[in-house]
């Protein structure tokens, strides 16, 4: 069977390696353009590109793939299927239709719910005790094709976004390997998709990690864990910007206004009012121009006042 894998970053990186090491006739890799990065602005290639050069797999960047603009690439290779994983860009019809096999997705939630392209880190925002894989046929709708497999795991009371990635890219790669080889033996599942159970995860942007404390501990502690490592909770502490990356939900609070500072645990880190009465306790923080670090380091050369109120 002759694949054409289509992905950017790090996350697709794992079902790239299962299909190599599966003896599959990998015959290119599509992945977006390289992008500069880092404080010196070097161009850098993504991911699935490094790992793509380093097993002589031919790699492709097309800037645009409308209006036929890949297409006589597409022809050249003449992929029997086409795997996508996190590639970035939306699949015109000349693509989706172009193989045997089909086009085939590797999304990580458990679909319908989480359509788009923010589903690790709203199941966290959420609160969601499950989550897992699912591969699907490509359609032109935005997530809403066929369900192939569905693998779920459990996601940690503490886990970040950043942790669950991992563990998903990892079952990724193993459901995939499932996948082709059920596509081979055309012993493939269909399964549509109920729409009107449907949600949708759109990308994050730095808007929704300003922290509201208002909101009950709970909600604040999954959107701290949901945006780490990007693109982090915040708040203002004396007009400085203070990003949160991590805490833990505290005992019951004295009552004062949500976002007032009412106490500092050695070891445990700021005691900050959350709505509802709990407390929520900061425990590792960043403040601009400065290092990540614990509570307990910061405060060995900063103090932070009791009293204060995080707005």
């Amino acid at each position: 069977m002759r694949i054409l894998f289509m992905g950017t970053p790090e996350f697709a990186v794992p079902c790239l390696r299962v299909l190599v090491d599966e003896g599959y006739d990998v015959a290119g890799a599509v992945t977006q353009p390289d992008k500069p990065k880092g404080r010196g602005h070097k161009m850098a290639p993504p991911p699935v590109k490094e790992y793509a050069l380093e097993k002589s797999i031919p790699v492709y960047q097309p800037v645009k793939l409308k209006n036929n603009e890949f297409l006589d690439d597409l022809q050249h290779i003449n992929p029997d299927l086409i795997v996508v994983v996190a590639y970035g860009k939306i699949l015109p019809s000349y693509i989706l239709e172009y193989p045997k096999y089909g086009c085939i997705n590797v999304h990580a939630s458990l679909l319908p719910k989480y359509r788009g392209a923010g589903p690790i880190q709203w199941s966290i925002i959420n609160g969601e005790k499950e989550t897992g894989i699912t591969t699907m046929y490509m359609e032109i709708g935005l997530d809403t094709g066929d369900m192939i497999l569905k693998r779920a795991l459990t996601i940690g009371e503490y886990e970040t976004a950043g942790e669950l990635h991992d563990r998903l890219s990892v079952l990724g790669a193993e459901v995939l390997k499932e996948t082709v080889k059920l596509i081979k033996e055309n012993a493939a599942p269909r399964e549509p998709q109920l729409n009107d159970a449907a949600t949708y995860a759109p990308m994050l942007d730095k808007a929704i990690s300003k922290i509201d404390w208002n909101k009950s501990a709970v909600e604040i502690k999954n959107l701290v864990r949901g945006v780490n490592p990007w693109p982090v909770a915040y708040s203002q502490y004396q007009g400085q910007t203070m990003k949160v990356w991590s805490v833990e939900i505290g005992d019951d609070c004295k009552k004062s206004t949500p976002g007032t500072i009412v106490d500092y645990i050695k070891g445990k880190g700021l005691a900050v009012q959350a709505g509802g009465g709990q407390c929520i306790l900061i425990k590792e923080l960043q403040f601009t121009g400065g290092k990540r670090m614990t509570v307990d380091h910061y405060l060995l050369g900063h103090s932070i006042q009791i009293g204060e109120r995080l707005e």
